[in-house]
């Protein structure tokens, strides 16, 4: 029996060609999720994993397959239900799951056959032998389990072509941001993966470069952070020579310790969530880890880079407190925080959050023409009434921000503090590279932004008398 298994690209933010090289493929990385699910898939069906990021095939030239598996995060979910519907009108019984299905299991109950609402791992073993029977449920719930239980993804079955791999070492989150659903969906309990499993995976996996796609790898308490040590002491031991990213919390800096050891492991940056310059932006999303610590975060952040470490550091604009001048703001600060990445989003309610439930009892959500305006929710477009910003200050803050930021003399000057100060030069280059890309893409975004500014009914009344 033939399996696809497909994650559909956004329409909003594909812009990998893979027959050009552009540096942009160095921003996607495999779909863990569905390759978890093809190692649970037992040998006798045969596989096909499609990534639209990568190519978007012809589907009625490909051989007819027994059973579609679709997963989507909110912004792929229009896409999602494009794939489900061709493959229905062939008679192809279509599964969707992920965290968009999870959370709007009654919308996609309308596009697919089946629907899995939480982690699949647990049921998708009954999924493939009711789909072998023809007896396919039209709900199945999963549970988390032990990280111990969770096969080896099959990392085997995509073409070559990605400059990043993936993996994953641990999953939920005890924090609770509000506009964060990892809590809901993958729990608040730190669970973690065998460290021989994790490194035994990191043999198999031939891309040089690595996504940890764990939402923090040193987690919250003394106990998660050891177990981050331990895991790269064994890299180190391993004498696995490959580089890696993650994602953490700003205590990474507090332990001369891990840094080394992270350092001498191969992590060559790390994503890092300050989300808002003020206490009170902080508090308002609930960044309490952030907000309680008051940590000089310039200091950290030099801590981290005299490591080797590339620093991104991604806040939200858009908050109930911010008005305008918020972009420069963010950008200025990052420059003091000594921030080598800058990643600028919108805040931007997604279900399962809190803040949807906020937003959605106050009648703040404007992109709500459903599921087409789920395209729109990427995190770098407009979708909500903000308090004190209308979607044209959105837009030239935005610009602001990374007009300042991303200017060719202070790219060029982070450069230099790597190279001649910092004497690092793979962080210069990946510094650099990473900037000029940024700048890139923001000015393909531009045009872009505007037209869907001035598309949107009412707010873009308030576009009308403006530069927007």
């Amino acid at each position: 029996m033939l399996l696809y298994l497909i994650n559909p690209c956004s329409r909003m933010t594909s812009i990998i060609d893979p027959k050009k090289g552009n540096l942009s493929k160095y921003l996607i990385w495999k779909p863990l999720g569905l390759l978890v699910i093809a190692g649970l898939t037992p040998p006798e069906w045969e596989i096909k994993i499609i990534d639209e990021n990568m190519l978007e095939p012809d589907y009625k030239k490909l051989p007819r397959p027994d059973l579609v598996g679709i997963t989507a995060f909110t912004s792929q979910a229009p896409r999602a239900y494009e794939i489900a519907a061709e493959f229905r009108s062939m008679n192809v019984p279509v599964v969707m799951g992920g965290i968009h299905a999870s959370m709007c299991f009654k919308e996609s109950l309308k596009m697919a056959d089946t629907v899995v609402i939480g982690e699949a791992e647990s049921v998708w073993a009954s999924i493939i032998k009711d789909a072998e029977k023809g007896s396919l449920k039209r709900i199945y719930r999963g549970h988390h389990i032990p990280m111990d239980d969770i096969p080896e993804p099959r990392h085997d079955l995509l073409s070559d072509g990605y400059k990043f791999g993936s993996i994953q070492t641990t999953r939920g989150c005890p924090l609770s941001c509000v506009f964060c659903s990892v809590s809901a969906f993958n729990g608040r309990g730190y669970r973690a993966r065998p460290i021989d499993k994790v490194i035994n995976e990191l043999k198999n996996i031939k891309e040089k470069y690595i996504l940890i796609v764990d939402d923090n790898i040193i987690g919250t308490n003394k106990k998660h952070l050891n177990r981050a040590k331990e895991l790269f002491k064994e890299i180190i031991k391993a004498k696995i020579k490959k580089k890696f990213i993650a994602q953490a919390t700003i205590n990474i800096a507090d332990d001369k310790e891990f840094l080394k050891l992270a350092s001498k492991a191969g992590l060559m940056g790390v994503f890092i969530g300050f989300e808002s310059i003020s206490e009170d932006g902080l508090l308002e999303l609930q960044k309490k880890f952030n907000a309680v610590r008051k940590n000089d975060f310039r200091s950290s952040v030099k801590k981290i880079k005299k490591q080797g470490i590339v620093v991104l550091g991604s806040f939200i604009m858009g908050l109930d407190g911010d008005k305008k001048n918020i972009g420069l703001n963010i950008a200025k600060t990052s420059i003091n925080y000594s921030i080598d990445i800058l990643n600028l989003v919108l805040l931007t309610p997604l279900p399962g959050t809190r803040l949807w439930d906020k937003y959605i009892s106050e009648k703040r959500i404007v992109a709500d023409k459903f599921p087409e305006d789920w395209k729109y929710y990427t995190l770098n477009f407009p979708v909500t009434d903000y308090m004190n910003l209308s979607w044209t200050d959105i837009f030239n803050e935005t610009l602001a921000c990374f007009d300042h930021f991303y200017s060719y003399p202070r790219i060029f000057g982070r450069f230099l503090w790597q190279l001649i100060i910092n004497r690092k030069l793979f962080p210069a280059l990946l510094s650099v590279i990473a900037n000029i890309n940024y700048r890139r893409n923001i000015s393909r975004d531009r045009g872009l932004l505007k037209k869907i500014i001035l598309s949107r009914g009412t707010m873009a009344e308030k576009c009308l008398n403006t530069q927007c």
